[in-house]
């Protein structure tokens, strides 16, 4: 699918979507709970349907509506030999290999090869550690173990999808353990959404330091709620206002454990100068800083590694993209500056490689510059109706 852009400002009011990181995390806690739980606001982007198809194959009953999740967890890790599709959800794959790891009988996790490709030596190093199966092709992971609670060790400058991961399992063998993270620590913000969402449910974690983690032997009680709005994909719409459209976004709680709520801060920054942002903490938001700072006077940004491992290389992604309009980004170590440049469209079709933020962020300078993007159809993984909102903002935007 493509989008054909002309040059716009968007006004009105949107609500951000639910957040991705915290339905993710409230559904597996449910099935966790040993009850019956109802979330509600969920989004079902592709990356929040792996994870309920995940929970359906470990024997979970899911029931949906329009966006409600009920949960009952009856039969929750009871299934034998179960396969898992993960489809291009880093965090699915990331979240269910520990508690695959806790059944003792052989788990496949399936997923696209761009899925399998993305870094998962940690988990590997577990399992080799234990003497268990860790078996990976281009398209899937088979593991079988019985992970134990106790004292474990993981680098904290890796993603914290395996932190969460490693809690979720600890959390269901309901005794007592510890995490110690290795420093330097990064996307700290992310396992204190995991932790708020545990808590939810009744579980006793908290951390006794500034990198020990301690997950206490408790029982989950059911818990309903609602998924509170995604800053991640927040950003993408108001960064409309720092290119001339007038653009309200609500859904957004103030007080949010999200980290990537630091756009507000950062976009600020942007726009007032050429600053240097540390993004270690918020690597999600990279693509739309960096086209922000695209048509801004430019930007450093430090901690970037990590960009390399998501759906695309994002660094190199919008840079191929940014290129295409007589710019480009500079690479250096665990850094990206974007220089200050002049962008024209001249022609050259923008493509979304396969990534759904390099969709939205490519989509916010066309907005500005006129053009045409391909390959939309990744905004389903995080943000299904990411065209359908900028249409009712006004923008000048054919899909098709």
């Amino acid at each position: 699918m493509k989008a054909t852009f002309n040059p716009c400002k968007l006004k009105g009011n949107i609500n951000a979507p639910p957040s991705k990181s915290m339905a993710h995390r409230y559904l597996i806690g449910a099935a966790l709970s040993g009850g019956v739980c109802h979330i509600s606001g969920v989004d079902y982007s592709e990356d929040i349907l792996a994870s309920i198809d995940c929970l359906k194959a470990l024997g979970a009953e899911i029931d949906t509506d329009i966006s409600t999740v009920c949960v009952n967890p009856c039969d929750f890790m009871k299934t034998e030999n179960p396969v898992l599709n993960c489809r291009e959800s880093g965090s699915t794959l990331r979240f269910f290999i520990p508690l695959a790891l806790c059944m003792g009988r052989n788990v496949t996790l399936q997923g696209s090869r761009r899925l399998l490709e993305r870094p998962l030596e940690v988990y590997q190093d577990l399992c080799k550690e234990n003497g268990f199966v860790f078996k990976k092709d281009a398209t899937s992971v088979t593991v079988c173990g019985k992970l134990k609670s106790g004292m474990y060790k993981i680098r904290g400058d890796i993603s914290s999808q395996f932190i969460t991961g490693l809690i979720f399992a600890l959390v269901y063998l309901k005794d007592n353990a510890k995490i110690q993270i290795l420093p330097p620590f990064e996307s700290r913000s992310y396992i204190n959404l995991t932790i708020s969402a545990l808590k939810a449910y009744g579980a006793d974690i908290e951390f006794l330091d500034e990198y020990t983690i301690a997950i206490r032997k408790s029982s989950l009680t059911p818990y309903s709620g609602k998924i509170e709005g995604d800053y991640s994909n927040g950003a993408f719409l108001e960064a409309f206002n720092y290119t001339g459209s007038e653009v309200t976004v609500g859904n957004l709680l103030p007080d949010s454990l999200q980290g990537d709520k630091v756009y507000k801060e950062y976009f600020k920054k942007i726009s007032a100068g050429t600053p240097t942002l540390d993004i270690s903490d918020c690597p999600d938001l990279g693509p739309v800083l960096f086209a922000l700072a695209s048509l801004k006077n430019g930007a450093v940004f430090t901690g970037t590694d990590r960009l390399k491992a998501k759906e695309s290389d994002r660094g190199l992604a919008m840079h191929q993209e940014l290129e295409k309009l007589g710019g480009g980004l500079v690479f250096g170590e665990n850094s990206i500056t974007v220089p200050k440049q002049n962008l024209k469209y001249n022609g050259k079709v923008i493509d979304g490689h396969n990534d759904h933020r390099i969709v939205m962020a490519m989509s916010l300078i066309l907005s500005k510059l006129g053009g045409e993007i391909l390959g939309i159809e990744a905004v389903k993984k995080s943000y299904p109706g990411f065209f359908e909102d900028i249409l009712k903002l006004g923008a000048e935007v054919k899909t098709e």
